[in-house]
């Protein structure tokens, strides 16, 4: 249910659950964090995470949430590793980013959806409390103001919202997310390891 294509110095992870909207299962979240911590010490330049179907993710899985899975731990560990990752990550969006799934894209560097990609976060609907790091990484992107609509309000926005709002940083139409998440990691690709981790520390962590 996680794909894992390398090549070269790019390693691009798929969600592959689109039956279930790409919920996420503890398995599948074990996987993202053993893949994340391989890519670490892999001496890649990008790494591209994506999703099948026409949901990014719906966030964890209905049965495995109610058993417990909402809340774990493993969700803050997965964001922490993509995070702390020293080469150029970009989520490409393929569809709708739902409630903890959120950690993950907002962990990238960069962010690409498609038009009829929505964003929510129904922690206060659903009775969870959001991981810690996600609030801090959402505010820091859009503003304490807009982090509230989301995360208080259960506001639910649109591409070009999220775009105008700083959520995520270009819209491509579903035929070219590959291909333009593709260009915006070539220059890294094409770099030494070290030099994208060098520009990537300076920048910061997201």
């Amino acid at each position: 249910m996680i794909e894992l294509h390398r090549d070269d110095a790019l390693w691009t992870v798929t969600l592959n659950r689109p039956d279930k909207a790409n919920s996420l299962t503890r398995a599948m979240l074990d996987r993202l964090e053993q893949i994340a911590a391989e890519a670490a010490g892999a001496g890649i330049c990008a790494l591209v995470l994506t999703g099948r179907g026409k949901v990014f993710s719906a966030g964890a899985d209905l049965d495995e949430a109610r058993a417990g899975l909402a809340t774990d731990p493993v969700w803050e560990r997965v964001s922490a590793r993509i995070a702390a990752l020293p080469c150029l990550t970009v989520a490409a969006l393929n569809g709708t980013l739902a409630g903890g799934a959120h950690g993950m894209a907002l962990a990238c560097d960069l962010r690409l959806a498609v038009p009829g990609a929505s964003f929510f976060y129904p922690v206060m609907r659903l009775g969870f409390l959001p991981q810690p790091s996600d609030v801090t990484r959402l505010a820091a992107l859009v503003g304490p103001a807009r982090a509230r609509m989301i995360l208080l309000a259960g506001a639910r926005i649109g591409a070009e919202e999220a775009l105008a709002w700083g959520l995520i940083d270009r819209i491509a139409a579903p035929e070219a997310l590959l291909p333009d998440a593709l260009a915006l990691v070539a220059e890294a690709r094409a770099a030494h390891p070290a030099h994208v981790a060098a520009i990537k520390a300076m920048l910061g962590r997201p």
